[in-house]
């Protein structure tokens, strides 16, 4: 293995060592939530989908980048390589409309208490569900050219307007349906970053209002309720930084290979790089924001150190801890 394809199969590691464990954690801890309180919020409901999608875009692409670069070639026939790019468009689809919706609840829920306002606040908290399952029936209907276009590399012949990916083609076979395809994704790409980039300026509008108002004022006359809705946009917001702040490298390096007569794999790894870091890097975000899922590994620190030096009322007894 060459230096370079040696980089590749480390950096594909660590990003699907990064987001196999955080997306598992975020899932596996809210369903225990809604198991033992037999409620789960709306913000965690979106981030459960989230958390759920990221997954399918590791085990769909990630990890499928990373068998390539050790070396493991041509393993796909054309109905793999039709499963695998469907389950990765759909849901590289779901995660930015999931985005999307976080940031336009939470910039709902956090609006002024006009009639307006809590008309639609109404609604959003009691749809969550139905409005995601839309999303998702919408974006299973959309990509039926993964099904039809998607093929296993191989020998044959392609037409020039065929994509190729690092495992499998995409043949469009004629230069009307390539254009097409291009544009609605695309277009669909920009519609959904540019609503959570509206809602995101709005939360942080508010949240700078929030903070106006109650600068110099004493604690006990701020708002407490406020406090958990606010600390969730701040959260959402620093989501949305880093989703766009990957969608523009990956756009931006899009738009520089329609310039290039031929792009290299290097370039197309990159690309890919950047397309599925979102996935790996969110739930950092998610789990270091989110006061749900803190309160697990608060349980899990406070058991190591009883384990490790005793209770409080054991504290004269001291048990040797080893950390494997």
């Amino acid at each position: 293995m060459n230096i370079l394809l040696y980089v590749k199969a480390v950096g594909f590691f660590l990003l699907a060592a990064t987001g196999i464990p955080g997306n598992m954690y975020i899932l596996v801890k809210f369903a225990i939530i809604k198991v033992t309180e037999k409620k789960l919020l709306p913000t965690n409901s979106i981030l459960m989908v989230l958390a759920f999608m990221n997954l399918l875009i590791v085990f769909s692409r990630i990890n499928l980048q990373f068998l390539n670069a050790i070396g493991v070639e041509n393993f796909l026939d054309d109905s793999k390589c039709k499963f695998f790019v469907y389950t990765y468009r759909v849901g590289r689809a779901m995660s930015i409309c999931t985005t999307s919706l976080l940031s336009c609840y939470q910039c709902i829920i956090i609006a002024p208490q006009t009639r307006l306002w809590a008309y639609l606040k109404q609604k959003a908290m009691q749809n969550v569900f139905f409005i995601t399952t839309a999303i998702l029936i919408a974006n299973l209907i959309l990509y039926p050219s993964s099904i039809i276009y998607a093929i296993a590399k191989n020998n044959s012949t392609t037409s020039p307007y065929t994509l190729r990916l690092v495992y499998c083609d995409m043949d469009y076979l004629t230069y009307e349906t390539y254009i097409i395809n291009g544009a609605i994704f695309a277009s669909r790409d920009f519609l959904f970053v540019g609503l959570m980039t509206v809602a995101s300026i709005y939360i942080v509008y508010v949240l700078f209002c929030h903070e106006k108002s109650i600068k110099g004022k004493r604690s006990t006359d701020r708002l407490p309720g406020k406090s958990v809705e606010y600390k969730a946009s701040r959260a959402v917001v620093m989501l949305v930084i880093l989703y766009v702040i990957l969608f523009g490298f990956d756009n931006s390096m899009w738009i520089y290979t329609l310039t290039l007569s031929n792009v290299t794999p290097d370039m197309n790894d990159a690309r890919i790089v950047l397309a599925c870091s979102y996935s790996a890097l969110s739930p950092i975000v998610i789990i270091a924001t989110n006061p749900k899922l803190q309160q697990m590994l608060t349980f899990l620190k406070r058991r190591k150190f009883v384990l490790c030096y005793g209770s409080a009322e054991e504290k004269d007894i001291r048990v040797n801890c080893i950390d494997k």
